[in-house]
């Protein structure tokens, strides 16, 4: 991947003069369409959310925060109409030109990796931040950006030392991984690899496939007797899946990547995933957070990545309530500190004490008390790095039934120095 026109530099450590308006104005972009288009409903309420209850506390400098286009606000009219018609559509581009156009300092957005770099090269150059909450492709980490995109989701290559770890508490000595062709399934598998090595396993094998041709691959895998295989695919899992059961794998040895998990039922031979586990992304949302989200969209039923998206909006919030400016500029260089994680080499950002908060509210208090805000959010302990990507990541772990249905049984978390 690389970007065109960015900023040169790194706007997430750098030191900044302030140019705001006054006026704090963070937009979404909504970009998801078809058999995902339910994300859409689930991020807006979040992002809603979180702006109802930055504005309760007070808001950005006494004023009222607003979230655009004036659609996603449930408004009308107003400078931001044009955002609205980009609205849910996979045209990121558009989005992010309109929500320029309606003078917004800050954009949440969008889902899908494979549109963040359409929306970055519109914002980056305009000095407007970027923050998805959804966007797991490892390589966003390096594309050019000039320090303004950030997510609170972690890249893909993060879960290898999930997927690692749960073969090894489950006892595993020798481990061997079964990978889809791909950046993905390149990525996670490597990182699988590299994470059971530092815990002492065998790694025996890394073995690839093309989606529909894996037997070849999982007799390799059988043959070279590991104690688990991790599967790493995504539109190859099932028939992935089937081909290691058919070479005399056992369910319970297998582990299933995020790419892989789903609810095989009788798409899969009867208990053939019996024991299996896999893991997905974020947590499970507290019956509190639930309440509130339902509160703000009574007709909601997924609550997927709501809490990495009222994170974002929080934090952007923050970013600007501890710059004292709500200028792009000012947001990108705050963001890393507020969350916790890497500071820059000089000023205030690098020096004073961070407190530990969890709400907006609780976080402007912590300013009022002359310290910096440290927030941990909805979705877990942030930590953005140079890059802005978290250095915590969370994950439900599922285990599968005789049922090939899968069932929440834990969660892990992955941690790195920022």
């Amino acid at each position: 991947m690389a970007g065109c026109s960015a900023p040169v530099g790194n706007a997430r450590l750098s030191s900044v003069t302030p140019s705001g308006d006054g006026v704090l104005r963070i937009g979404v972009i909504l970009d998801n369409t078809g058999s995902s288009a339910f994300l859409n409903e689930s991020e807006l309420a979040a992002a809603k959310l979180a702006v109802k209850q930055i504005n309760d506390a007070g808001g950005y400098k006494g004023r009222p925060v607003e979230l655009l286009p004036a659609s996603a606000a449930g408004e009308g009219g107003g400078a931001s109409q044009g955002a609205g018609a980009a609205a849910f559509s996979a045209d990121t581009a558009a989005q992010a030109k309109a929500l320029l156009s309606a003078h917004a300092d800050v954009v949440v957005g969008p889902s899908d990796s494979s549109h963040a770099p359409a929306a970055i090269d519109v914002l980056s150059p305009a000095r407007i931040p970027l923050i998805s909450p959804a966007n797991t492709a490892s390589g966003l980490s390096s594309y050019k950006n000039g320090g303004f995109y950030f997510r609170t989701s972690a890249a893909d290559a993060a879960q290898g030392s999930v997927l690692a770890k749960l073969a090894h508490d489950a006892g595993a000595k020798r481990i061997s991984v079964l990978h889809e062709a791909g950046d993905y399934g390149t990525r996670v598998s490597g990182a699988v690899m590299d994470a059971a090595r530092g815990l002492g396993m065998d790694a025996v094998s890394n073995a690839e496939f093309a989606a529909g041709k894996a037997a070849p691959a999982a007799a390799g895998i059988k043959s070279g007797t590991p104690d688990a295989v991790v599967v790493v695919a995504r539109d190859g899992a099932q028939g992935a899946l089937a081909e290691l059961l058919n070479a005399g794998l056992s369910g319970k040895s297998l582990i299933l990547s995020d790419g892989a998990i789903r609810q095989y039922g009788t798409a899969l031979g009867a208990g053939g995933l019996d024991g299996a586990r896999g893991i997905l992304p974020g947590v499970f949302p507290s019956a509190e957070f639930q309440a509130e989200l339902t509160g703000i969209d009574p007709k909601l039923k997924d609550t997927t990545y709501a809490a990495e998206t009222y994170d974002a909006v929080t934090l952007a919030a923050l970013a600007a309530s501890t710059a004292g400016d709500d200028a792009g500029g000012s947001i990108a260089a705050w963001l890393t500190t507020v969350s916790g994680g890497v500071r820059p080499a000089s000023g205030d950002a690098a020096t004073k004490e961070r407190t530990s908060c969890a709400s907006y509210k609780d976080c402007v208090e912590v300013l009022k008390g002359a310290k910096l805000p440290d927030y941990d959010g909805e979705s877990g302990t942030i930590g953005f790095d140079a890059n802005g990507d978290v250095t915590s990541s969370n994950y439900m772990v599922f285990t599968y039934g005789a049922d090939n249905t899968a069932r929440v049984s834990g969660k892990e978390t992955a941690s790195r120095t920022p």
